[in-house]
């Protein structure tokens, strides 16, 4: 723990009045795409703000923390399942189980604490993310199957000398980062609305009239006869964890911040190198860029050019699928998992860029909604938890997305200085990818080891795409 870092309070809050609470609580089912999340960690971003003005005198700093604690009640209203829990019942004719999310309002964690001896300063001017940056997040170690006694959701306000970190730590199985940014939007609105009913005098929360949609999270099933609730061989999954999961120290983390300029020089590039015209124009701005840093990735580390490598990462369904179609404010995980290996002559040499990327833009293309359905009822058929191993070097992994901005979230204090991301699901080496605050432009959070982050920053072939 940093010197001058302190917990003030943890508070377990509960959804407010707006709800009517069902006696007995209501169950949802979980289905496959949350269910392989059982051991993962939960699902975890920060914002840093500068300093509102309103945190200035003490008796304000009160006053904005209990403020922030109401408004979070308020906005449990409209996610009533993230202050629930998960339950999960064992059959025993077969020794399988059953995972839910029961909503009993047992209450989401609000922890407020200081960071008295760190500023803004401290968190953006290292080349590495300073390991303070941890401490800001609540239930960084936790396992998402832990939900049946820990909270689903919990929130973290620090203060710094100038600035204020808000993180939020979402179960993995219920949720994704989509959820996490649709959740604190939510919050920030309902908390800015408060904020100014309260400098007109009026009674502050009672009287917003919050805009966000309420959100969904009746799981997305595909129309067909699959018996629900699923049942899975969680005993067995959790008897190989307890043998086989080793928790290693957390890899240092660098970001990696690439200007529109140079995404769009790494997007031209790629597509240089492609020859069909119908890949050459779906290529992404993301494929590109990770593209770039996985060839440099595997060429600082001189492997052998005949070994495999492998790149990891997620394909979302959100699109593709119609029967029934996921709504725009549904509440759940909604990707594939899927990988893409190389040997390392083909990744490194003459248009190795272009190979990967239109590799990775084909095996994305290829989930529509026939096969997106039948890998789902595949997994009905043959259930499989799995959990991140430590594998590195030859393996990497993406997470997060650039298709949530969370340079959007708006308490009333202007938009946030930086985003940062926990060392959650972060045992292996793995891309976080964000927006960055310049329009166009993303952050790529790299966790790796301090070598390879080092090579990087010494390859100019590399860091010629980097700001």
């Amino acid at each position: 723990m940093a010197a001058g870092f302190r917990v003030i309070s943890t508070t377990t809050i509960q959804a407010g009045r707006c709800v009517n609470h069902e006696d007995p609580p209501k169950k949802i089912d979980l289905n496959p795409w949350g269910l392989r999340f059982l051991l993962y960690d939960y699902a975890q971003k920060g914002v840093l703000f500068h300093k509102p003005p309103i945190l200035s005198p003490s008796n304000h700093t009160r006053t904005l923390i209990q403020h922030l604690k109401d408004s979070f009640s308020s906005t449990l209203d409209f996610f009533l399942p993230l202050a629930g829990r998960l339950a999960i019942v064992r059959h025993g004719d077969d020794g399988t189980s059953s995972v839910f999310i029961t909503c009993n309002n047992a209450g989401a964690s609000f922890v407020h604490a200081i960071a008295e001896n760190t500023t803004i300063a401290d968190i953006l001017e290292p080349v590495y993310v300073p390991p303070v940056v941890q401490s800001f997040f609540p239930q960084s170690n936790s396992k998402t199957f832990e939900g049946t006694r820990i909270p689903l959701l919990a929130a973290q306000v620090t203060e710094l000398v100038d600035g204020i970190f808000i993180a939020c730590s979402i179960n993995h199985c219920i949720a994704d980062m989509k959820t996490v940014l649709f959740f604190l939007n939510t919050w920030a609105k309902i908390s800015r609305d408060g904020l100014n009913l309260m400098d007109s005098k009026s009674n502050g929360l009672n009287h917003i009239d919050s805009n966000s949609n309420v959100a969904s999270f009746e799981q997305w099933f595909p129309h067909g006869n699959i018996k629900r609730p699923l049942r899975i061989p969680f005993r067995e999954a959790m008897e190989n964890y307890s043998k086989q999961y080793t928790q290693p120290p957390p890899f240092p983390k660098r970001i990696f911040h690439f200007k529109r300029e140079k995404i769009a020089e790494l997007k031209a590039k790629a597509k240089s190198e492609v020859e069909d015209g119908v890949i050459k124009n779906r290529i992404s701005s993301l494929q590109a860029v990770i593209g770039h840093i996985w060839g440099s990735v595997i060429r600082n580390q001189h492997l052998d050019p005949e070994e495999d490598v492998t790149y990891r990462f997620v394909a979302t369904s959100e699109s593709r699928v119609s029967h029934p179609p996921i709504p725009d404010n549904y509440v759940g995980n909604t990707v594939q998992f899927t990988r893409l290996t190389m040997k390392v002559r083909d990744l490194l040499g003459d248009g190795g860029h272009g190979k990967f990327v239109s590799q990775m833009n084909k095996i994305v293309s290829s989930y529509t909604q026939e096969k997106i359905k039948r890998e789902f009822e595949d997994w009905v058929q043959n259930p499989t938890i799995s959990f991140q191993s430590g594998t590195i070097g030859n393996v990497l992994a993406t997470g997060s997305s650039t298709r949530t901005n969370f340079y959007t979230v708006d308490f009333g204090w202007g938009r946030p200085a930086v985003v940062r991301s926990s060392i959650a699901n972060t045992n292996v080496w793995k891309l976080m990818t964000d927006v960055g605050a310049e329009e166009g432009s993303f952050d790529i959070e790299v966790n790796a080891s301090y070598e390879i982050l080092e090579a990087l920053g010494r390859d100019p072939e590399f860091m010629s795409m980097v700001d």
